[in-house]
């Protein structure tokens, strides 16, 4: 899996925050099917210095399978018996504050795209429609699903 951010990567829009940068540097992922970038630097207004550290983590991770799975057993009648799944993660993880007297929790942002084994080789574009279609909507939607978040109201 390709996973190469250019540095900085710009942040999708959210309220309150006025031009959002990061500056990345390569991390050691937590295991070998993994590559892992973390924020060394912050550009934004308000200023921010709250960049990854080992007690308040700010890491971006993507996942792929350590073994891609194959369709396994076809009938005679040409129908598989079972479809496996190739899953393929990211994983944002921000340390935040929950209060002033508790150590900082982590904040988890998983996308995860389980892709029925085959589809890769018979249908990429359909993929990558979705795909295209669900980042998209997420950078779209970001500042209103931060809202959400901060606000617990849809």
């Amino acid at each position: 899996m390709t996973l190469a951010l250019s540095t900085p990567v710009t942040g999708a829009a959210q309220t309150g925050l006025t031009s959002p940068s990061f500056t990345l540097v390569s991390a050691s992922a937590p295991d070998s099917n993994g590559r892992q970038y973390a924020v060394s630097a912050i550009s934004v207004t308000p200023a921010s210095t709250d960049v990854n550290t080992a007690s308040r983590p700010f890491t971006i991770t993507a996942w792929w399978p350590k073994v891609v799975r194959f369709l396994q057993y076809i009938t005679n009648s040409g129908r598989s018996i079972s479809v496996p799944v190739n899953a393929y993660k990211w994983v944002t993880r921000k340390g935040v504050t929950c209060h002033a007297d508790l150590p900082p929790q982590q904040l988890l942002i998983t996308t995860t795209a389980e892709v029925p084994a085959g589809a890769d080789a018979l249908d990429a574009t359909a993929i990558r429609l979705a795909l295209s279609q669900h980042f998209g909507a997420v950078a779209q939607s970001s500042a209103e699903f931060g809202n959400t978040c901060v606000s617990a109201t849809p």
